[in-house]
């Protein structure tokens, strides 16, 4: 197998897919390989769905030799780091692969070891996470009997912010409709329920409707599967006011230190992630330890033929579909320039990204928002009747179960949505 290529892209995930499938659309002639070791790709998008038993895993999956775009390669390895000085990326087992430009989108890792006890309750009886096994995360949602139902998430970025609540609301709504009075938590190390003004105060209604026990500045650093105790650090200011605070129905006792500990019955979460190891090595990488790319124009900061987008960007953005759908035709754009002897001129991603929120079953909230944290729903949305996509809406859910799975399979990695 040839060593060099015009265009090489490490991640056959949706932002690696897209790029190729986009590029090969402008040029159909372009040299262009994708380094994957899967077999299989995910849509993730649907995995709260999953979990919430109403949509089937197995229609999340799809071969990824399917997917990769006509007129690409695909080597079917690992890439282990970076030669960038002499355009080179090093491979599990295909030695140094050599571009004249190269995409950087692997994605991003879970660490469970960054919250003690996680790697060893995770799958077990009572600890879930849609994250990991959708599956498993229904199974015990529907067979759930006991009193606490903790939703909480970590410190680090993660993919799709919203997902953690939206289980959450899943989850209590679920119990409403069988009469179960369980006391459902949602735990954050966030100071709000969402950034975006108008999305917020919607779901702070749904906080309300349900009698979710909203618990801001509250970070898990440890799981004691035995016990059943999860422990907070409270990251806020004012701990006193907490501790007047701490709710007594569902047995959180908040300490001198700031920590908290919470009994559970079930506990689902979202793990810390971080950047793939070869990419926290590497010299591509901000202080943050995510991909060193300028926010607007996608070009690495070091190195000009570099670009990086999709979940391993260090972008202050959601890490979602729906932001790489508006990341892969600026990087496409400045890919060309570049070939035509020009310099990146676009700049014109301005940080959106999306967030379907459901929030019961049948009910939608759609976030789209920049970096500036400005509401900007898409215009398309009146087309189905949909004039206010803050509120929630029974349309809006049936974009997310049915319109954007097609819309992902049949448009965005056919490179044909922009």
């Amino acid at each position: 197998m040839k060593s060099q290529f015009k265009v090489l892209i490490i991640g056959g995930g949706t932002a690696g897919i897209m790029t190729a499938a986009q590029l090969l659309k402008k040029n159909k002639n372009l040299d262009i390989a994708i380094i994957d070791p899967s077999d299989k790709h995910y849509y993730q998008p649907a995995w709260t769905l999953v979990g919430a038993g109403t949509y089937d895993f197995k229609k999340t999956a799809r071969p990824l030799k399917d997917l990769i775009p006509k007129g690409a390669i695909w080597i079917k390895d690992f890439a282990t780091g970076f030669k960038s000085d002499e355009n080179k990326v090093t491979t599990k087992n295909h030695g140094d692969i050599s571009y004249e430009y190269l995409v950087v989108a692997p994605g991003l890792v879970m660490e469970l070891d960054q919250i003690e006890g996680l790697k060893e309750s995770l799958g077990n009886d009572s600890v879930c996470s849609i994250y990991t096994d959708p599956e498993h995360t229904w199974k015990l949602l529907k067979n759930f009997k006991g009193k606490n139902a903790i939703f909480t998430q970590p410190t680090t970025p993660i993919k799709c912010g919203g997902a953690p609540q939206k289980i959450a609301y899943l989850a209590a709504d679920l119990f409403k409709k069988k009469k179960f009075d369980a006391n459902v938590v949602f735990a954050t190390p966030g100071s709000v329920l969402f950034g975006v003004k108008e999305i917020r105060e919607t779901l702070e209604k749904v906080v309300e409707r349900y009698g979710i026990f909203f618990k801001p500045f509250y970070a898990p650093i440890k799981i004691d599967p035995e016990k059943k105790i999860v422990t907070f650090k409270y990251v806020g200011e004012n701990l006193t006011k907490s501790q007047e605070n701490q709710s007594k129905e569902i047995g959180e006792k908040i300490s001198e230190d700031g920590l908290v500990e919470m009994p559970y019955d079930l506990l689902h979460l979202a793990p810390p992630q971080a950047a793939p190891k070869f990419i926290k090595e590497s010299d591509l990488v901000n202080d943050a330890g995510w991909l060193d790319v300028d926010i607007n124009s996608l070009q690495h900061k070091k190195y000009s033929n570099i670009f990086g987008l999709g979940d391993v960007a260090g972008l202050p953005t959601a890490k979602t579909g729906a932001a790489i759908r508006k990341q892969v035709p600026v990087v496409v754009e400045n890919l060309l320039f570049l070939m035509n002897n020009k310099i990146a001129l676009d700049k014109s991603y301005k940080g959106y990204s999306s967030c379907p929120l459901l929030t019961g079953y049948g009910k939608m909230v759609l976030a789209e928002f920049d970096y500036e944290g400005n509401f900007i729903p898409d215009p398309k949305l009146k087309q189905m009747l949909v004039f206010n996509s803050d509120k929630e809406h029974w349309r809006l859910w049936m974009l997310k179960k049915y319109g954007l799975p097609y819309l992902y399979w049949n448009k965005m990695m056919k490179g044909s949505m922009v």
